[in-house]
């Protein structure tokens, strides 16, 4: 049952204003368990705003790639999204475009590194990919042709191949930002990569029942933790040059990067049957996330205060998306989510008055009714995460192998003989131009920890 909370605002019923064909409708309560179709009516408009973003769907454009500004990485967060939606509300419309993206981008050895991104492609960027992958076989969500590798491969695929990038040259382990030397990023231990790799392991181990990859997970967020981006009272910092062996930390905090620790911490915790220590992680993570990513109930990126870019305009959705997937985890943590899903959402929604639809939501929700007028693929994907996560309680959990309710193909040795494109991206050489995409923006994050953000995600 929804709970009401003293975070959650007295006006939770608000209209969406604009000038549209879809302008003045009326957002649900979200604290009412009774207005689930409500719900899903809004989380519907908002999703069909999103994809009219996307144009990889349409006559000589390529499947799974949205234009720019946007990079690789944020198109498989987007199909993650979209599977979310599916599962939450049952609308199957997007699922074929959803299913083309996926599977256009696998790459030619089934792991997310298709040779045309190779040369600005992270580890991050990788795993968000391979995430939306795992999301799919978590949900059942339609399977692949059969001469096509399986949801669960595909994610196993990209686990497989970042276990072998576990560099001990620095920093005593560890997964680097970018994959390729050529690369700026190459120089650069970020937690967001680092924190994929641990998220998938987590999540393979819970759906397959194979210790190894919960080792892994282990191995990674010890690691984290060690190397001083998982601090003591469990602020997440964004990362630290492989130069000085990571003693200088980037103490940027991202809400992403708490919410990827916390999914992977609640999948341990249900992994391991209730694990104090797990149980401890999550409700140290969660405690902190609260306290610096809300204000009065409603969630919040930092940047907001000054200006994200636009992969950081995306952030908020992975929190929504990951503190929702907690809550079925790890049950303790139900009430204090479902408030802050509740009291975000109905902010959200209510600056959802934009563009040309009259029905876009802007980037800052903390000042409900007010649309700031910043618009795009990331303000629109979070809106609808932390929209449709209010359905959270009315949808099944995730099936798994291990409950014999996974349906998923799967391939244990997925991504193992994997090139990543490498032999035909080393037989030209690397120009100008191939070196913008990552070159301009991870260029950031060598002028120094100290003074700025290594935003993460940049690269593709």
């Amino acid at each position: 049952m929804w709970l009401t909370s003293s975070l959650v605002y007295s006006a939770v019923v608000c209209t969406l204003a604009g000038q549209g064909a879809n302008a003045a409708i009326t957002a649900p309560d979200f604290t009412s368990t009774a207005s689930t179709e409500s719900i899903k009516k809004t989380a519907g408009i908002i999703a069909k705003d999103l994809m009219s973003f996307y144009t990889g769907d349409k006559p000589n454009d390529v499947p799974g790639n949205l234009p720019d500004p946007y990079y690789w990485w944020e198109a498989g967060a987007m199909f993650g999204t979209m599977i979310n939606y599916w599962h939450y509300t049952g609308d199957t419309q997007y699922n074929a475009a959803s299913m083309q993206a996926l599977l256009h981008q696998k790459g030619d050895d089934n792991d997310y590194m298709p040779l045309n991104q190779s040369k600005t492609l992270g580890n991050d960027d990788q795993g968000f990919w391979g995430m939306a992958a795992m999301t799919a076989a978590e949900t059942n969500f339609p399977a692949p042709p059969k001469d096509e590798p399986g949801w669960l491969a595909l994610a196993q695929g990209v686990f497989n191949t970042q276990t072998t990038r576990w560099d001990m040259k620095t920093c005593n382990g560890g997964l680097r930002w970018q994959i390729f030397p050529f690369n700026n990023g190459f120089n650069y231990k970020n937690t967001i990569s680092n924190g994929c790799l641990f998220n998938l392991g987590a999540r393979l181990a819970l759906y397959t029942g194979n210790a190894t990859y919960a080792d892994w997970a282990t191995k990674t967020w010890d690691w984290v933790a060690n190397v001083g981006f998982l601090s003591a009272d469990y602020h997440v910092y964004d990362g630290a040059q492989v130069a000085d062996n990571c003693s200088v930390r980037d103490h940027n905090t991202w809400s992403y990067n708490s919410g990827i620790y916390l999914l992977g911490a609640a999948a341990m915790y249900n992994f391991t049957d209730g694990s104090p220590l797990w149980e401890d992680r999550v409700k140290r993570l969660l405690n902190q996330t609260t306290n610096t990513f809300f204000v009065n109930g409603v969630m919040r990126e930092l940047c907001e205060a000054g200006k994200c870019n636009v992969d950081q305009q995306s952030f908020k959705a992975y929190l929504a998306r990951w503190m929702a997937a907690t809550t079925n985890l790890a049950p303790f943590t139900e009430k204090p989510i479902l408030a802050l899903l509740a009291s975000s959402a109905a902010a959200a929604s209510s600056t959802c008055s934009g563009g040309p639809s009259g029905t876009q939501c802007g980037l800052k929700w903390t000042t409900p009714g007010v649309n700031d007028g910043i618009l795009g693929v990331g303000e629109q994907m979070a809106a609808l995460e932390i929209v449709q996560s209010n359905l959270i309680t009315t949808t099944p959990g995730w099936v798994s192998a291990v409950k014999g309710t996974g349906n998923s193909t799967g391939d244990p040795n997925a991504g193992s003989d994997s090139k990543g494109g490498v032999e035909a991206l080393m037989s030209r050489p690397i120009t100008t131009k191939d070196r913008v995409g990552a070159g301009i923006l991870t260029a950031l994050v060598l002028i120094g920890v100290v003074g700025g953000s290594a935003t993460m995600m940049i690269s593709e």
